[in-house]
């Protein structure tokens, strides 16, 4: 396994040469995302915070997101990980914003979602969203595929921009 420094170091490097920060809102990656981010030393050049917002009261007092703001999307989409992704980075004033939601398994969520779905954004100079699909119900493996890909997306934005 990967550990946290060597995959949040590219991003790291890259955030730091430009001068540019980024939060990071996550779900079913349980905390892998900004651990990745904050593993890296001198993250505190880049990384302004985040946080695991797994449920509605998370989302509502951790970033503000209200059931008005749901009312025409679920948890566990683009549409949300975009949300999540621009609410972190404006809450933060952050250059990006990350936001990751699914299922980690070993069972699907509530709406419908296989073990191993997840929707993941950045958001900031330059926007992507993408949704994941492991087949697997392996909880703490989606989780670490979760965290992966949302710096390998996020690493291509920065690359982008």
């Amino acid at each position: 396994m990967e550990s946290l420094t060597a995959l949040g170091s590219v991003v790291g490097k890259l955030l730091s040469e430009r001068g540019e920060t980024i939060g990071a809102a996550e779900s079913s990656a349980g905390g892998l995302i900004n651990a990745t981010l904050v593993a890296v030393p001198g993250a505190s050049a880049y990384y302004l915070g985040g946080g695991i917002v797994y449920t509605v009261a998370g989302r509502s007092a951790l970033l503000g997101i209200s059931a008005q703001d749901m009312s025409h999307t679920r948890s566990s989409t683009e549409t949300f990980a975009k949300l999540l992704a621009e609410r972190v980075r404006a809450n933060l004033g952050a250059t990006w914003g990350l936001g990751e939601t699914g299922a980690s398994g070993p069972s699907g969520n509530r709406y419908g979602d296989a073990p191993g779905h997840a929707c993941i954004a950045v958001c900031g100079p330059v926007e992507a969203v993408i949704t994941l699909e492991t087949g697997s119900a392996d909880r703490e493996a989606n989780m670490w595929v979760y965290a992966r890909k949302a710096i390998e997306l996020l690493e291509s934005c920065l690359r982008k921009a």
